[in-house]
């Protein structure tokens, strides 16, 4: 027996009535169910809800489509009759529906609206972690690619600096000999004018 002061959660109610969440947002909608809401703007269910809920399941048992129930929430007066097996009829003081003169365009409507929730559904429930971590992962497998690719440029570059350093030092190696080998000439130049008038001067004596 359910306590008319209890609170119930989407999920309690889901598992009481047999409708999914989903299908209970849907009928919400359609049905303008008066849910309630708290401070945080999340469903709460009181046995008012959950009679409503379970009324509606009562009356597509019988076979009634949701745009009769429709109209029978919307009228109290209305009477449920059961006639037969496959026969089901309406009878109000206002007017009269037969399930045979229900729209076969907003039957099918309908059937497409609550197949389109069912994917809605689906595609909320799907676990996005496994998806969000391989995509971690590819980008870290990315990251570490690039990285590889770094170190092997500055490796690169590291060689072709080592390579012209070696190529300056043997410029400056060669340059240093010539400077040498110059000096080295200019030198015996030197000396020999150098000797050759000391020797001159020599002669005079």
């Amino acid at each position: 027996m359910k306590n008319n002061n209890t609170i119930y959660s989407m999920k309690e109610v889901a598992e009481i009535t047999g409708f999914k969440p989903h299908v209970i947002r849907f009928y919400e909608d359609q049905f303008q169910l008066k849910i309630p809401r708290n401070e945080s703007n999340r469903r709460y269910f009181t046995y008012k809800e959950i009679e409503d809920l379970e009324y509606i399941k009562q009356l597509q048992d019988k076979g009634l489509t949701n745009p009769q129930i429709q109209k029978i929430l919307k009228s109290p007066k209305i009477i449920i009759e059961q006639k037969g097996r496959n026969e089901v009829a309406i009878s109000s003081s206002k007017a009269v529906a037969k399930a045979e003169d229900i729209n076969p365009d907003l039957w099918l409507r309908e059937a497409i609206e609550n197949i389109k929730m069912e994917l809605i559904e689906s595609v909320r429930g799907i676990d996005h972690r496994q998806e969000i971590e391989n995509l971690s992962d590819k980008i870290d497998d990315l990251r570490n690619q690039l990285n590889n690719q770094e170190k092997d440029v500055l490796i690169c570059e590291n060689a072709k600096l080592k390579m012209k350093l070696k190529e300056k030092s043997y410029e400056v190696a060669e340059l240093k000999d010539r400077i040498k080998r110059e000096d080295n000439q200019k030198k015996s130049v030197f000396e020999r004018l150098f000797f050759s008038k000391k020797k001159n001067q020599g002669f005079g004596v």
